[in-house]
Order: structure tokens, then C-alpha cells, then sequence
């Protein structure tokens, strides 16, 4: 059956079911109604609904999407950019992709690499838009038009591996160093979303996208004018300051408000 949604904002959640099957599926409270859409259809708003309702805590919840390329923004926030050893306000982004391998969902552990690699292991809250239908050259006020929804992405990165290479792929590139999700949510605005990252319950991080240095369009114009968006690609907006070092034991969760909470054990 169709389902129709009369909200503009909803929950898409990525899981897998006990006998292996992937869906995507709606979320409402503690429950998940069940799709039979492809990522493709349900950005085209094609949304068929199975009938079959599933227990959000009985399945295993992945990464929101499986996407062609994790695209990142450096040094969107002034404030990071110098407690980073970066520049403040630059007139175009510091660019870097990380590997899909990098992604974890909600509750996956980031597991630390052998300290013969890095010793300086540290957390990044960001947004992250995902992007919903295929652009190049886009212009900067249709830019909006191309985001299907918001996302939550922690850009756990070797901070000294960062500082000592000419490019950024080692440092950020380790598998399980790209938390994502725990699900997308539709129809926000994200230019102005709060983002609170915390260590073991202390604040560490609290910024707000309408602080960035670089505005949201014109992040995606600038990179479609390099590469051509594909649906269910990801754009990691750059964090805000307050990045600091991780270590096993701990638990990192990033709240960005009206889109939840994205947390992750440390290993």
C-alpha cells in the first residue's frame, strides 16, 4: 500500500531484521512501519508501506544509507579551525572524503587503532545532510532543493596524524571513524541546529550551525561545481570547537536537536 504522510518531518530509519533482510522504515515512537521502497523511491516520496510493523529495539539498526561518498568540510567553524592548528574564515572549505568503511551506525564501537598509529584519538560532532537527488553546478539558492534530510556524523579523527600529514585520509580515514544516524529526518532546516557533543555525560562540544563560517548552500553548491551529488551521499558540515581526545571506555554521544541522539562506545 501507499502510505501517506500528511508531516513534512519524518524519521527514516536503515535496519536489519532477524532473518537478515535489509529495510528502510518510518519511525513512530518504538515502533518502525516496515517499507518495501528502495532509497530511490522513497526520496522521489514513493513510500510503500508493507503493513508490517517491527519493534525498533528487536532489529539491528544500520548507517541511515549507504552512500557512494562521505564528502567533509574542514574548518567551517572559526573556532575549530584555530584550536585545530587550521585557518578561521576561509573563503572555501578545507575538503577531504573518508571511506565508506569508516561508518558505524548508532551504538557501533569505535575501535581505536594500535597506538604504533595514533595516540591522539578525538571526536567531532557535525551535522550531516543527505542528499536526495543528483546535482552538478548547482546554484547556491536551489542548493537546499537537493538536501533530502539531516542526519547526525562524528568525524573521529587521529588529531596527530592530521597535524603531521600534508592531506587528511590517514587521520580520518580508519574504519569505524565515521559514526552516522541514527536515522534521517525530513523537512528541518539545517542552517541553524544546535549540536551538543558530550564525553562520559560532560559537555564537551556546544555550537550551532548558524555559526558557520561557511554557509550550508554554499557548501553544496561549491562541491557540485567539483563533483556530481549522487542520492544518498553524504555532507559532513564541519564541527564546531570543543573536539578533544577519546579513549577506550569511553562513550560519545552527539545530540543534534530535532534530529536525536548519535552515541558510540570507544574501544
Amino acid at each position: 500500500m501507499v502510505m501517506q504522510l500528511l508531516q513534512k518531518t519524518k524519521k527514516l530509519v536503515r535496519y536489519q531484521n532477524h532473518s537478515g533482510k535489509i529495510y528502510y522504515g518510518i519511525v513512530e515512537d518504538n515502533e518502525i512501519l516496515q517499507l518495501s521502497s528502495s532509497f530511490t523511491e522513497i526520496v522521489n516520496n514513493e513510500l510503500y508501506y508493507d503493513g508490517i510493523k517491527v519493534n525498533f529495539n528487536d532489529v539491528k539498526i544500520l548507517e541511515p544509507v549507504a552512500p557512494s561518498k562521505v564528502i567533509n568540510f574542514g574548518w567551517t567553524y572559526a573556532e575549530h579551525a584555530k584550536e585545530t592548528g587550521g585557518k578561521a574564515n576561509l573563503k572555501e572549505p578545507f575538503l577531504f572524503l573518508k571511506p565508506t568503511t569508516s561508518l558505524i551506525p548508532n551504538d557501533g564501537n569505535i575501535i581505536l587503532p594500535s597506538s604504533d598509529l595514533t595516540n591522539q584519538v578525538e571526536m567531532e560532532g557535525e551535522v550531516a545532510l543527505i542528499i536526495g537527488k543528483r546535482g552538478k553546478n548547482i546554484k547556491e539558492e536551489d542548493a537546499l532543493d537537493y538536501v533530502f534530510g539531516c542526519t547526525i556524523f562524528n568525524d573521529v579523527t587521529a588529531r596527530d596524524l592530521t597535524k603531521m600529514d600534508p592531506q587528511f585520509t590517514r587521520g580520518k580515514g580508519f574504519d569505524t571513524f565515521g559514526p552516522l544516524g541514527p536515522w534521517i529526518v525530513t523537512g528541518l532546516d539545517p542552517t541553524n541546529l544546535r549540536i551538543v557533543t558530550t564525553l562520559n555525560g560532560k559537555v564537551v562540544q556546544n555550537g550551532n550551525t548558524n555559526q558557520m563560517s561557511l554557509s550550508i548552500p554554499f557548501l553544496i553548491s561549491w562541491i557540485s561545481q567539483i563533483m556530481t551529488l549522487e542520492p544518498g551521499d553524504v555532507l559532513a558540515t564541519g564541527s564546531p570547537s570543543g573536539s578533544c581526545p577519546m579513549k577506550s571506555g569511553d562513550i560519545v554521544t552527539v545530540e543534534v536537536e530535532n534530529i536525536g541522539k548519535l552515541s558510540n562506545y570507544v574501544l
